[in-house]
């Protein structure tokens, strides 16, 4: 390179020297599932106006059965909107009644094999990397990303939006399967 070109770009630098701000991010991995239901149940605590969340039936159950629904009780007792999507099967009709019963918006996708993901008041987020929900206990490794970064969380607004068009009322489904009758196993 040549030699005023390379003191240009280092004036240049010099110039542009990076300070942080407010408008810088913040990243961070949720290792357990113990550590992600203490994140839920903290971030609806603080959440003011609402929730939108895509996760398998499974985390359904972990959120009955670990006090995430009583939190997105008073979130939506605030005033605050929680709105779901799950594949909503058989052994899930009891969970996802619940949440309706609360006062939970769920919608039915069914096979939906996408990321897994919440967004608390459409500013900071958490999407699942590596996590194996058909073996969940409260210790087990997983990788949840955690971002308050607005560009990510706007695509998963956006995301989560164009399911929720795509998905079924929750009433509805738990409707179709019980009229099928209990599965045989």
């Amino acid at each position: 390179m040549e030699e005023s070109r390379k003191q240009e770009l280092q004036e240049l630098a010099q110039r542009q020297r990076f300070r942080p701000s407010d408008e810088l991010a913040t990243y961070k991995i949720i290792k357990s599932l113990r550590d992600g239901v203490d994140f839920s149940i903290s971030s609806l605590t603080s959440a003011e106006k609402e929730l939108l969340w895509v996760v398998p039936g499974s985390v359904l159950v972990v959120a009955s059965l670990f006090g995430i629904y009583e939190a997105a009780k008073k979130l939506i007792e605030r005033g605050g909107h929680v709105r779901g999507i799950c594949d909503i099967s058989h052994p899930i009709i009891e969970v996802a009644q619940e949440c309706l019963d609360i006062g939970v918006d769920v919608r039915h996708l069914s096979q939906y094999r996408g990321i897994t993901f919440g967004v608390y008041d459409r500013k900071y987020c958490v999407s699942s990397i590596n996590v194996d929900f058909r073996r969940i206990s409260l210790d087990e490794r997983l990788s949840v990303l955690y971002t308050d970064d607005p560009t990510y969380a706007s695509y998963l607004v956006s995301t989560f939006e164009i399911l929720w068009e795509q998905a079924v009322p929750a009433a509805q489904r738990i409707e179709e399967l019980l009229k099928e009758g209990p599965l045989d196993i």
